[in-house]
């Protein structure tokens, strides 16, 4: 009873190496999906980002989240090689009573408007 309760699980290396296989190849995919080539604004496909980590003998944590290690491969990566985080395209409708101190607001978290329309709402792109 009590090495069911307090005991661990053992793992096989085939297993325990198949599992981080599979965590390194998730961060590369998160780091796909969120980055862009600066000079093109195009995505890295996920095996060039593997190769790069390959590259930088990256190694994986299997105790962190694959989230938290693919913004520290993002920060590693940085100095390797020309890699930044893509921007959001959004789209705000705001009341017309609080467009106005709304877009005020935003305007400096804003990088880019696209659009912008004042109809009954506001719309910004």
């Amino acid at each position: 009873v009590q090495i069911l309760s307090k005991g661990e699980l053992q793992v096989s290396d085939k297993e325990r190496h198949t599992q981080l296989e599979q965590m390194f190849r998730d961060i590369a995919t998160i780091v796909a999906d969120k980055c862009v080539n600066p000079d093109t604004k195009r995505p890295y496909t996920v095996i060039l980002i593997e190769r790069a980590m390959k590259d930088i003998h990256y190694s994986v944590k299997p105790h962190k989240s694959t989230k938290q290690q693919a913004l520290e491969v993002i920060r590693q990566l940085k100095e390797t090689m020309q890699i930044e985080r893509a921007h959001m395209r959004l789209r705000f409708i705001l009341p017309a009573k609080e467009g106005k101190k709304l877009k005020e607001k935003l305007k400096p978290l804003i990088k880019v408007i696209e659009s912008e329309d004042f109809h009954e709402q506001l719309e910004i792109v």
